[in-house]
């Protein structure tokens, strides 16, 4: 059977998407795996093969995966505010192990599994590097499904043969982030002018486009059973702010808010989401992880895959004008 399809799973969010973009700009033959009530504002100008399935629809992934060479798993549920767990760990790892064991009956020549830099470890001393194992605790079930779902891709990798290569992409700025994330809709505001404060905790970042070149780089040259840290700069939200809001051509956020005052808040969203019954997106989980964050190294990337990427200040550039001039609130 010949392969020569490139499919993308989770082509409708944010990395899918540029992923998918990237393919089709190369001249590859790309088909995508979306649901039916996918929002799909990111792809709907590209010309690719389109099926419809769920991620635990274990024919739809089979017919999916049939005649493609590469897989792109880009499927993550990352409401680490969700009171109820449940819902991480079916998607995070349980949708997860779906789709791999589809991968494995098909025998798909790669794939390309989208992590994150929370499972890596945090050091005050030196760079973070893919070879220091997890180290942290008080990350919440999102950290703990995000965990768990890298270790089963490592295992299908190590004892099922399946050549899988994780890449743990921290938080990424750039344009077409259509729904927002989280990270893209406080940006947008930046963009705007109605952002007056600074928060007190430092971040990895990288370019959104640098990520999905990071993906393709790992179909072609990541070797099976490694995982890379995909991310350019250890930046403080004052610099992305204020690179953000030069961008823009408005005044940049002014006011510094310590840390305590961040956590008190968020614990007051927290009883506050139980009082009301309710999932609040500021609480104190989110705050711990984007506390906990340290410098990585991504020297294995650039010498491994080949991956450069561009300065990630031209990306939150980027991202700030795409707000400014061609994005809407759904």
């Amino acid at each position: 059977m010949t392969r020569s399809k490139k499919l993308v799973i989770g082509a409708s969010g944010f990395l899918g998407s540029h992923v998918t973009r990237q393919l089709v700009a190369e001249g590859r033959d790309v088909r995508v795996m979306v649901r039916r009530t996918s929002a799909t504002r990111g792809i709907d100008d590209l010309d690719v093969e389109r099926c419809h399935g769920d991620i635990f629809d274990d024919d739809a992934l089979r017919e999916a995966m049939t005649g493609c060479d590469v897989v792109y798993y880009c499927v993550v549920d990352a409401r680490m505010y969700l009171r109820d767990p449940a819902p991480l760990f079916r998607t995070n790892v349980e949708g997860l192990r779906h789709v791999l064991d589809a991968a494995v009956a098909t025998e798909v020549p790669r794939f390309v599994f989208t992590s994150t830099i929370a499972t890596l470890a945090i050091s005050e001393t030196r760079l973070v590097t893919e070879d220091d194992p997890h180290n942290w605790t008080g990350g919440g079930p999102y950290v703990e499904s995000r965990v768990a779902a890298e270790n089963l891709v490592l295992r299908y990798a190590r004892e099922k043969g399946l050549p899988a290569v994780a890449l743990c992409i921290s938080t990424t700025y750039g344009p077409r982030d259509w729904a927002p994330t989280p990270h893209g809709g406080a940006l947008a505001e930046v963009a705007a002018g109605k952002m007056p404060v600074n928060l007190p905790f430092p971040l990895e970042i990288v370019g959104i486009e640098d990520a999905a070149r990071a993906m393709l780089l790992a179909a072609e040259n990541g070797r099976p059973g490694e995982r890379y840290i995909i991310s350019d700069r250890y930046m403080s939200s004052r610099e992305v702010n204020l690179i953000a809001a030069r961008a823009a051509g408005v005044k940049p956020p002014r006011i510094e808010i310590p840390g305590s005052v961040v956590y008190a808040g968020a614990r007051l969203a927290d009883v506050a989401a139980k009082v009301l019954n309710r999932d609040l997106m500021y609480c104190t989980v989110g705050m711990r992880i984007a506390d906990l964050m340290s410098p990585l190294d991504h020297t294995k990337a650039e010498r491994e895959l080949g991956w450069k990427p561009e300065p990630v200040e031209e990306s939150i550039a980027k991202a700030a004008r795409f707000f400014v001039r061609d994005w809407t609130p759904a």
